[in-house]
């Protein structure tokens, strides 16, 4: 995938940082499974989403991951830490498909971007809108069943009408054991949902597989 100078103007230009000095910002580029962020671990760049899909995890104290959102499309990476004066990663955050972002160096640019009024207003309706979206899906997540989150899951995460996933790192994500899972995805390919193709599974029935997805998942 090609990113064009002028999708990098219009992405700097909506954030407002039109008027920066922006000459250490580097476009990046991250494969499917690479890792963008380590939870704990100093970040070095604070990053503006071009295009992609990336899954968001915490780990808790068992050294489990939990799957906390997907960014998808524009967004921000850092804004958390940005506005908590922080410069270590609260998230574990690993691409899904190929990510590419616009990398500011994160101590150069950190007191700069502070300083930018229309930025800052910018990162306060990103941090708004993640709130409301993060406790409506905590209270839905609670409701729903496992098969719900793992199909949803498994229409995250496709690629080009395949899951790459492997079950262990699925069941973490989904918060399910391991063997919960196996059960459902034995379960969806019984039915013709899906199909199991050496070491992973092929999308067959995208229509039967979007029925037992709820609609907040798709959002």
């Amino acid at each position: 995938m090609n990113i064009t100078e002028q999708r990098i103007k219009r992405l700097i230009s909506h954030f407002h940082l039109s008027d920066m000095d922006l000459d250490d910002s580097v476009v990046l580029r991250f494969m499917p499974g690479e890792l963008i962020l380590q939870e704990g671990r100093d970040m070095e760049y604070f990053l503006l989403v071009v295009s992609g899909k990336a899954k968001v995890c915490s780990a808790s104290a068992d050294g489990k991951d939990f799957l906390l959102c997907y960014y998808i499309s524009e967004g921000i990476i850092g804004d958390v830490e940005l506005m908590t004066g922080s410069h270590i990663a609260n998230a574990t955050i690993r691409a899904v498909t190929e990510f590419i972002c616009i990398g500011l160096p994160y101590r150069k640019y950190e007191e700069k971007l502070k300083q930018n009024l229309l930025f800052v207003n910018d990162i306060g309706r990103e941090l708004a809108s993640k709130l409301l979206r993060s406790s409506k899906k905590s209270v839905i997540t609670a409701l729903h069943s496992c098969e719900e989150r793992l199909c949803a899951y498994i229409l995250f995460t496709e690629q080009e009408g395949f899951f790459l996933e492997t079950l262990a790192d699925t069941a973490k994500s989904i918060g399910a054991s391991y063997r919960q899972t196996f059960r459902i995805i034995n379960t969806l390919c019984r039915d013709g949902v899906i199909r199991k193709e050496d070491r992973v599974y092929r999308i067959v029935d995208r229509g039967e597989l979007l029925s037992r997805t709820p609609d907040f998942y798709l959002e």
